[in-house]
């Protein structure tokens, strides 16, 4: 019998006898399509080495000790979840839960761990340096747009470039956006976003409406491409853009480029919210991030110096 494709992975393979095909399109989108490609390609590297599903924890703890020193450990962890996935869409054990294999990957961590590098969060002072050295073109019209509203909104890259004109409303206070979909809403239940107006000149509300004022039409695309010559073009910005925008602003003005990417916007209003006093709860309905842990580092490099112990004493 033909088979289905179980969650996009190859290796997830039932017959159509045990699943219906409305059954299998349901679980394919039970996982993002990223998130596929990145579980297909992982198993693939295991099978490649010789591994199978089903398979034992000694092969996993293998497979871990042979790249060990050659893949970092988010890469291997992400290996051992794509591992851990397909067999429990099978209903096999899951050897990836053994006490061995944990053990192999605390002792990996130990001997080759290294903290994850972090984009340097872009604050506010720096954000205002950003923006002081860009021109008054159509594209920097456009860039300060994205930059402003990119980090007041602490969106993602994708959550930016996805934005259409429809999910905007203009109140009294600002504006509200409407995040149709996110990274951490895969079930599409949507949420909006605060964007008020600002007192200083880094009012995201007003920037974005100069570039409105450009764009033709009133729906489709927020933030679209821009050639050469200045020429507004009917096609959306991808996510990779909205990093490259934030590299060229940051060099233009002085900063390293390297240091950047397109979280550099969320991760500066985090640390600057945490600077701020803003509560751990309040930044999240903002930022939208799943949970306290994952918002912990931005909150900890944010109040590093408030209430500081040195800070008393110097």
């Amino acid at each position: 019998m033909d088979p289905v494709r179980l969650g996009g992975i190859p290796q997830y393979q039932l017959n159509r006898s045990e699943v219906s095909e409305t059954v299998a399109a349901y679980l394919h989108q039970s996982l993002a399509d990223n998130t596929h490609r990145a579980y297909e390609a992982d198993l693939a590297h295991f099978r490649t080495w010789g591994g199978n599903i089903p398979t034992t924890s000694a092969a996993v703890a293998e497979y871990l000790a042979a790249h060990a020193p050659i893949l970092s450990m988010a890469t291997l962890d992400r290996r051992v979840i794509a591992i851990s996935q397909a067999h429990a869409a099978r209903g096999f054990p899951n050897p990836t839960q053994s006490g061995l294999v944990r053990a192999v990957r605390r002792g990996i961590k130990r001997a080759h761990g290294e903290a994850q590098r972090r984009a340097a969060p872009l604050s506010m002072s720096d954000l205002a340096t950003v923006l002081e050295a860009m021109g008054a073109d159509v594209r920097a019209v456009r860039d300060r747009a994205l930059l402003l509203l990119g980090f007041a909104g602490a969106l993602r890259r994708s959550e930016l470039v996805a934005l259409d004109q429809e999910d905007l409303e203009l109140v009294e206070q600002g504006l509200v956006v409407d995040l149709r979909r996110s990274k951490t809403d895969q079930v599409h239940e949507g949420r909006k976003l605060g964007i008020p107006y600002g007192s200083t000149t880094l009012c995201p509300v007003l920037a974005l409406t100069d570039w409105l004022s450009l764009v033709p039409g009133k729906s489709g695309p927020i933030f679209t491409r821009v050639d050469r010559h200045g020429n507004i073009l009917d096609r959306r910005m991808s996510p990779e853009a909205v990093a490259l925008v934030i590299k060229e602003r940051a060099a233009a003005a002085g900063f390293d480029p390297s240091l950047y990417s397109g979280h550099s916007l969320r991760a500066g209003f985090a640390t600057a919210a945490a600077q701020a006093g803003v509560t751990g709860w309040k930044i999240r309905q903002q930022t939208g991030h799943a949970s306290d842990a994952m918002l912990a580092p931005y909150i900890r490099d944010g109040e590093l110096f408030n209430g500081s112990a040195a800070g008393a004493l110097l």
